[in-house]
């Protein structure tokens, strides 16, 4: 599935993953390929994906740039202040603010 992790100012993360870990108000979840179609609510937290292919681009914050990843099935992760999800036709959509630490 593709995911695309936007906060006000930047693009944190593009491209396709296995999984994703994510802190909803109401407990932590995972979204994986075909799962139903979803909106909901995000808390501060952790967020862990699971990149699944070679080409994806995420906001390095060391570099304060935009580079191209190339190391498939190692988990990223970074934490947020809260945002949202929405999840339609294997697109996840995350709208988050405060995102900090990609590794």
């Amino acid at each position: 599935m593709t995911i695309s992790v936007l906060t006000p100012d930047r693009t944190i993360f593009t491209g396709t993953i296995s999984r994703v870990t994510l802190p909803g108000v109401e407990g932590s979840f995972q979204l994986m390929e075909n799962h139903a179609p979803l909106v909901s609510a995000l808390t501060g937290g952790k967020v862990t994906l699971l990149p699944s292919a070679a080409g994806y681009r995420y906001f390095d914050e060391d570099a304060k740039a935009v580079v191209d990843g190339t190391q498939v099935g190692n988990n990223m992760s970074f934490t947020i202040d809260g945002g949202f999800v929405e999840v339609l036709n294997n697109t996840v959509n995350l709208l988050v603010q405060g995102a900090r630490n990609m590794r």
